[in-house]
């Protein structure tokens, strides 16, 4: 499962988890709850789509001009959901190959050149990885031979590594985590000896690209199960920074979602833990930046989610007063059906944070164990949507919707000025 091990398994990235902010009475969230954000997955999205949703890329896959959306599904067909501009969703998954994997993560790219969105998904259990090439209106096909590794992988990035314009994927793998450059045509070698040095092996997760030390480059930090790490881009080669920007504490880190939460024109860490299988509390954290790239956590009192497993987080101004809120979705795998719950913290302004009273930002109906919030503009009408990636249970009873896995779509609306 994606950005989970192998034995307790699951995703990310993604855009639209947690929930009062402090002063809101009842009238004033009933209205915050109409105007902010609309459920509308029953009329656009297809019937039925629930399933083992690991996380969810958005892009324009046929070239209308709107952002459709790709489902990387563990051990189930991925998806393809084709948008008709006003944020109504059709499936046409018959346009990527039926292949089944154990998909953990999916990013949209122009891999080979042509002006048009390709697609790379990593994949952990069956260690096999794949990149659809794109024919320009949306129908993929297999070009997975042309990814030379065969990992365990939870995670990818996708950056301009080396400068000469090609999008390179960078995995995050259960040993060493690798670079692959494309060559401008949609070939891969790995350069990871050259590019990325590292340590010993590493159980990775997820993998965040985000300028941390303001030199106008991707730097990458990686959420791990065990010590997370970060590594700055020197010329196209990435260098450990760990010790010297990250606090020295064990997590079992699921995903790494960078923001600048207090206002100080520097990038701030949300960190999305979940306990497994270490003896590490599974309370998330924020992580401030000092200015220079060095990073300590602030005070609990700041940030207060609670102790749940959370695979993914999403920093995201949720409630149009120009500060970056916090989606926080929790899961809940037990034997009965049951679905997690999406909770928002709401930001002061200044990198304080209180949680939102349930149906005040999100609808009461928007739940679900959330391994990935892909937050986009689906409709077209300038306010970003959110799009809940949410993977069912293991529970001996209940359909795929009862048991967590139903996928969601919640429109945003535009806030009176």
């Amino acid at each position: 499962m994606r950005k989970a091990s192998s034995s307790a398994r699951t995703g990310a990235l993604a855009a639209g988890s947690l929930a009062v902010a402090a002063g809101f009475c009842l009238s004033g969230a009933a209205s915050a709850q109409a105007r902010l954000y609309t459920e509308v997955t029953n009329t656009h999205l297809p019937p039925s789509l629930a399933g083992p949703c690991m996380d969810a890329a958005a892009g324009d896959a046929d070239g209308d001009g709107d952002l459709d959306l790709a489902l990387a599904m563990e051990f189930q067909p991925n998806i393809l959901l084709l948008n008709d501009g006003t944020g109504t969703f059709r499936g046409t998954s018959d346009r990527l190959p039926r292949g089944v994997h154990d998909s953990e993560d999916v990013a949209f790219a122009d891999f080979d050149g042509d002006n048009d969105l390709d697609l790379v998904l990593v994949s952990e259990d069956d260690r096999t990885d794949e990149l659809y090439i794109n024919d320009g209106s949306g129908r993929f096909t297999d070009a997975s031979m042309r990814l030379p590794t065969d990992d365990v992988s939870n995670a990818l990035a996708v950056l301009d590594l080396d400068g000469d314009g090609a999008p390179d994927v960078l995995t995050g793998n259960i040993g060493t985590n690798r670079v692959l450059l494309n060559d401008g045509r949609g070939g891969f070698r790995d350069e990871t000896e050259e590019r990325w040095p590292q340590r010993g092996s590493s159980r990775t997760q997820d993998l965040e690209l985000v300028d941390v030390d303001a030199d106008g480059d991707q730097d990458v930090v990686v959420g791990n199960e065990g010590q997370n790490q970060m590594f700055l881009n020197e010329g196209g080669r990435f260098v450990d920074a760990t010790a010297r920007a990250l606090p020295d504490r064990v997590d079992e880190t699921r995903e790494i979602r960078a923001a600048d939460v207090d206002g100080d024109d520097d990038p701030d860490l949300f960190v999305a833990n979940v306990r497994f299988s270490l003896e590490a509390p599974p309370r998330d954290y924020l992580l401030l930046n000092d200015g220079s790239g060095v990073f300590e956590t602030a005070e609990a009192s700041r940030f207060p989610e609670d102790a749940r497993n959370n695979f993914t987080v999403q920093a995201i101004d949720l409630d149009r007063d120009g500060d970056t809120d916090v989606v926080a979705p929790s899961t809940d795998f037990s034997t009965t059906p049951a679905a997690g719950d999406y909770l928002v913290l709401l930001n002061d302004g200044s990198g304080t944070y209180s949680a939102a009273a349930q149906g005040s930002v999100l609808p009461e109906s928007a739940d679900g164990n959330g391994f990935d919030v892909e937050a986009a503009d689906f409709d077209g009408d300038g306010v970003t949507d959110l799009f809940l990636c949410n993977r069912a249970s293991n529970a001996a009873a209940g359909s795929a919707a009862a048991t967590g896995g139903q996928q969601r779509l919640l429109l945003g609306a535009r806030v009176p000025e």
